[in-house]
Order: C-alpha cells, then sequence, then structure tokens
C-alpha cells in the first residue's frame, strides 16, 4: 500500500515556503514552517493572514476551514524540533548549493529514521545534495509552481539512488494536496517548467537590462500574444521574488561564463535589492502591489491617438 504522509515540514519561510507551507496545511496536511530567522516566519504568518483573504475570494473557502488550516499550521525557529515528527521535509531555501549542502548537513542527524526528504531547487540537480542529506534513497526533487492553489503542478525528479517507494510516497503527497504530479524522466537544471521559464525570463530581464524596452512593453507584447495569461514575464519576476531571480542568474551566469546573465544579476542587485525591493512578496518590484498596473484592463487597451507622437518620439534611434 503506498504510503500517505501526512506530517510535513518546509525549511525556508520565502515565498514558495511559505505557500507550501499553507497550502498543505489547508489540504488538511499537519505542518512546521521553519526558518532559522525569527523575522521571515513573522513576515510568513503575515503573508499567510493575505493568503487567507485571497483562498476566500478565489477558492471559495469557508472560515471554518481556514480556522482549520491555521490549526494545522505552525512555525519554529529551532531546526531539531522542527523536523522532530516529520514525515517529509520539502526545503526551500535559497538557490545557492553552498547554503542547500550546509543545511543538509545540519539537518541529516536531527532526522527520524522514516523521514523522506525533498528539494525545491528551481535549477538545481537532486545528485548535488543527495549524499549530503544522509539518506540518498529517501531524497528526490518536489518542484513547484508559484502560486500553487491555483498553478497546481508538481514536477518530480529522482536521482539514480531514489528509491521507487520514496517516488511513490511523494507523488501520493502531491496528489493528495491537489497538485498535477508531472515525472521528469531525466535529470535536467530546470526540470521542464524552468527549462523554459528560465530562458523566457533572462531573455525578458535582457530586454530591460540592455534598454530595449520597458518592463511594461515587454509585458505587454508578452500578454497581447499570449491573452487570458495572468503575468508578463517581468510581473513572472516579481512573483518568483527578486532574489530568486538575482540568485539563479548570478549563479548560473557565472557557471556557463554568461556575460548577459551576469549583466542582469547587476541590473537587479543595483535597481531593486540594493534598494531593499523584493518584488511581490515585499510590495514593490517592476510593480507595485496589490495593485499592478498590468492589472488594469486599459494595460492593454489600443492607445488614444494623442499617444502617437510621444510613441514615435521613443521609436526614434535619434532621441534615444
Amino acid at each position: 500500500m503506498t504510503q500517505h504522509l501526512q506530517n510535513l515540514t518546509v525549511i525556508g519561510a520565502g515565498v514558495l515556503g511559505g505557500q507550501i507551507a499553507w497550502h498543505s496545511a489547508f489540504k488538511g496536511k499537519t505542518v512546521v514552517l521553519y526558518d532559522m530567522y525569527a523575522q521571515a516566519l513573522t513576515k510568513a504568518q503575515e503573508i499567510h493572514d493575505r493568503y487567507a483573504e485571497m483562498y476566500v475570494a478565489q477558492l471559495g473557502a469557508t472560515e471554518a476551514e481556514i480556522a482549520a488550516t491555521r490549526s494545522r499550521l505552525s512555525y519554529c525557529a529551532q531546526l531539531a524540533s522542527a523536523v522532530a515528527q516529520a514525515e517529509l521535509v520539502i526545503e526551500a531555501v535559497p538557490e545557492v548549493p553552498e547554503i542547500k549542502n550546509a543545511l543538509y548537513t545540519e539537518l541529516a542527524p536531527l532526522l527520524p529514521e522514516k523521514t523522506l526528504v525533498a528539494t525545491n531547487s528551481s535549477t538545481l540537480l537532486p545528485r548535488d545534495f543527495a549524499q549530503a542529506t544522509g539518506r540518498p534513497a529517501k531524497f528526490c526533487a518536489m518542484h513547484f509552481a508559484n502560486m500553487i492553489w491555483t498553478m497546481n503542478v508538481l514536477e518530480i525528479m529522482a536521482h539514480e539512488g531514489t528509491a521507487r517507494e520514496t517516488l511513490e510516497a511523494v507523488t501520493t503527497f502531491a496528489i493528495d494536496i491537489g497538485q498535477v504530479p508531472v515525472p521528469v524522466r531525466k535529470e535536467q537544471n530546470g526540470y521542464l517548467l524552468n527549462t523554459w521559464n528560465v530562458a523566457l525570463l533572462t531573455a525578458a530581464q535582457a530586454l530591460v537590462t540592455n534598454g530595449v524596452g520597458t518592463p511594461e512593453d515587454v509585458d505587454r507584447t508578452f500578454l497581447i500574444c499570449n491573452r487570458g495569461a495572468p503575468l508578463g514575464p517581468m510581473g513572472m519576476i516579481d512573483m518568483i521574488g527578486i532574489k530568486t531571480a538575482y540568485d539563479v542568474s548570478m549563479y548560473w551566469g557565472t557557471v556557463k561564463n554568461d556575460a548577459q546573465m551576469l549583466a542582469n544579476a547587476a541590473y537587479l542587485k543595483e535597481h531593486f535589492l540594493d534598494k531593499g525591493l523584493q518584488g511581490m512578496l515585499g510590495g514593490q518590484g517592476y510593480y507595485s502591489y496589490p495593485n499592478p498596473a498590468y492589472a488594469d484592463p486599459a494595460f492593454l487597451a489600443v492607445p488614444d491617438h494623442s499617444a502617437a507622437k510621444e510613441i514615435a518620439r521613443l521609436a526614434d534611434l535619434k532621441s534615444n
């Protein structure tokens, strides 16, 4: 019989860690959200208050369901306590190999023997961390998409030492919490989703970094040609979080000696991180939240004729 995992610990109270914790509790799991920084946990609780409102408005959740979600969710800044009862640990710390490996090394002796471990890494491979976990057969990758209550795809990627039982258990967990599990049939940096998504966001960011277009115009081209999409690439960067976008660009720019990715990382640092701007979670990135410009129906409207002169000026290379 396939194992149903009930007790979850999420490590890392950032954008996706917070979402995984809240949504899993909403779907009936008992969840501990761990972060070494008390401030991050406080911020996560504030975000969870927003999620409560969103789940009522978007998913039709009842007040009783929200109360039950809160009762199943706890917050902890002590790693040993956070994982003491865990059947599954999902790691969602920054996309920096040294940080992940250090965490796994600290985590390994604290885990119950039964506990399965998964990384939510956006672009790194499970083989990179399998030995550090101390339980490679019980380790794999579980990659969630952002806004997991609507973008409910969960990619499952093994390394060569992952046990079939581990994969069956985490796939069952994915289904338990309303996700569509997608098997990644070979180890691939970026899985399926981020292989194309990182390419898209890197290209979009390069257009802004290099002054080819504004963030708004990049998103207009995308949203007009993909009618019905809720976000353009620059809005996606805000949703993912500026720090994650920076980490990915900086890491892969360095690994690949990719000058454009490094230039993108430098742009994000100068224009956002150095100013304390984090994207959607912090209320300000390329757009201001909770009412970003791209959500206004006028964002994609045909302009008035009076705008033609200014648009022509901006297109005139001699004026730029």
